[in-house]
């Protein structure tokens, strides 16, 4: 396939008339009708004076139209997809950060993203599904103009998002076009994707998961994607049946929800063979991967991604090339390395910083030269992530080096406490994170959700722990939770868990 290197580019190659976009109830929307509706949405930003370098942030509910509406955006202008869940403080900080000329929103909808537009002076277009028309098929409060096929630069900026700024503000990373191109063909060499593949798109798509590791891997080979509204465990099954889906890409604790409901859906899951099952943005427990390998009867993939990459980094490889449980794979895309704090790359077996370059890799944050100084080093980009890689070149994360819990010196890396607590029989979940101590400045604490019907005391659960790790990794408390707190994309968040569940 040739080397496209715009997000226009990637949606012209291909058959017009194979699948593109599907939704539960809906007719298919075709590649030639994507890319007509694409080039009329670029034609109306135009007319009203929105071109390439300028942002037009997107709030819509998670569905067929705003996966079009963002590859239609991402091919003519700056598209800043936002989860439609924030508050107006939130609108009010991202969209006066984005600098946006224009917001796009569901027409009808209520959201304070409206209120923080019309006082910004920032342009509101209403987007209305067509529902006569094939799923993701809508119109705009403004004209739609043929204004023929879009012209982008591949280093004009497609795609921004802001990183989860756990503890500091959050940073614009700016996506450029050859970025998304990169991107979206490493994932799609990874999986060995063909037009013959429909993902299941259950990954919100304000995130980079869904929109580069599901939506644009799939237009890259081809293939298609079947767009729910949003996640949910009970209908889940239903719409892996409707799409005839063969796989999906998911966080841990989406997967362990699915696994929750598996049992009830035995004949569903007899007729819909997965051709593989993905997981991503957060650590999969070994357990976790398991069970999933044994109800699909399909492989899972684990890979390695963050928004600076454009998402992907490695990946374990397909079968018959082996997958190594509680790793993230090879390198998948940009080159992989392991770095000291003295900029020095480290040989296979040493622990240090993962560190990342390549064509998918962020050119640097926007605005922010302090944060663009600390972050790059002869070239590299550092990850903030702490691993080390085999001598196969498989890659493990051994923690975030901002969520290393130090106590009183000793260093803790909070995975590796996971994995232990994750062993016991009664646990279906656990995040482990540093609570405030006065003379030690950290301790160890864990939040644990246990399976349906099982139980286990804090006593004899910290014993389990006991028996394989040295006492000073051994939670000092743990929390029995019946649901642990996330953020918006699914993933637990220990960086201020602490204070969340009063431990402050």
């Amino acid at each position: 396939m040739s080397e496209v290197t715009t997000v226009a580019a990637l949606l012209r190659q291909g058959d017009p008339n194979a699948d593109a976009i599907g939704a539960p109830e809906r007719r298919t929307m075709t590649r030639g009708e994507l890319v007509t509706l694409v080039d009329q949405v670029g034609g109306a930003l135009r007319a009203i004076g929105i071109g390439p370098q300028d942002a037009v942030a997107i709030v819509m509910p998670n569905g067929p139209e705003m996966a079009s509406a963002f590859l239609a955006v991402a091919s003519s202008a700056t598209a800043a997809p936002l989860n439609a869940a924030y508050r107006e403080d939130e609108f009010d900080f991202y969209l006066d950060d984005l600098q946006a000329k224009a917001l796009i929103i569901l027409g009808g909808a209520e959201s304070p993203a409206r209120a923080v537009a019309a006082r910004r002076g920032i342009r509101l277009i209403e987007l209305t599904p067509d529902l006569n028309g094939p799923a993701g098929a809508f119109t705009l409060s403004v004209p739609f103009a043929d204004a023929g096929p879009m012209q982008p630069n591949p280093d004009d900026v497609a795609l921004v998002l802001h990183t989860s700024g756990t503890t500091s503000r959050p940073k614009i990373v700016p996506l450029r076009q050859r970025n998304l191109a990169a991107s979206a063909r490493h994932i799609a060499q990874t999986l060995a994707l063909t037009p013959a593949d429909r993902s299941l798109v259950i990954m919100p798509l304000f995130h980079i998961h869904g929109l580069i590791g599901a939506l644009l891997s799939s237009m890259y080979a081809g293939a298609s994607v079947h767009c729910p509204p949003g996640f949910n465990a009970l209908k889940f099954f239903g719409w892996l049946d409707e799409a005839k889906a063969t796989w999906y890409s998911a966080v841990p604790t989406m997967h362990q929800t699915i696994l929750a409901r598996a049992e009830r859906n035995a004949e569903i899951l007899a007729r819909r063979k997965l051709r593989f099952i993905r997981s991503s943005s957060a650590s999969l427990p070994p357990p976790v991967m398991k069970a999933l390998e044994q109800t699909f009867g399909c492989p899972v993939i684990e890979s390695y991604g963050m928004t600076e990459a454009t998402h992907q980094m490695a990946s374990n490889p397909l079968p018959p090339a082996p997958r190594k449980p509680g790793t993230v794979g090879i390198a998948a895309g940009p080159e992989v390395a392991i770095m000291d704090n003295d900029g020095t790359l480290l040989p296979r077996g040493q622990t240090g910083e993962i560190v990342i370059r390549g064509p998918n890799v962020t050119a640097g944050y926007a605005n922010n030269p302090k944060a663009n100084a600390e972050a790059f080093t002869h070239g590299w980009f550092r990850t903030g992530d702490q691993g080390v890689m085999d001598a196969d070149g498989y890659l493990s994360l051994t923690g975030r080096l901002k969520e290393i819990i130090n106590r009183g010196g000793e260093k803790i890396a909070p995975r590796e406490v996971d994995d232990v607590i994750m062993e016991h029989p009664a646990v279906a979940q656990v995040v482990t994170f540093g609570m405030p101590h006065e003379k030690l400045g950290e301790e160890v604490a864990a939040a644990v959700v246990l399976k349906e019907g099982q139980s286990v005391g804090e006593k004899e659960l910290r014993d389990f722990v006991a028996g394989k790790l040295a006492d000073f990794k051994v939670p000092k408390k743990i929390l029995f939770l019946p649901e642990i707190p996330k953020g918006a994309t699914g993933k637990l968040q220990r960086i201020g868990l602490a204070a969340k569940l009063g431990l402050g």
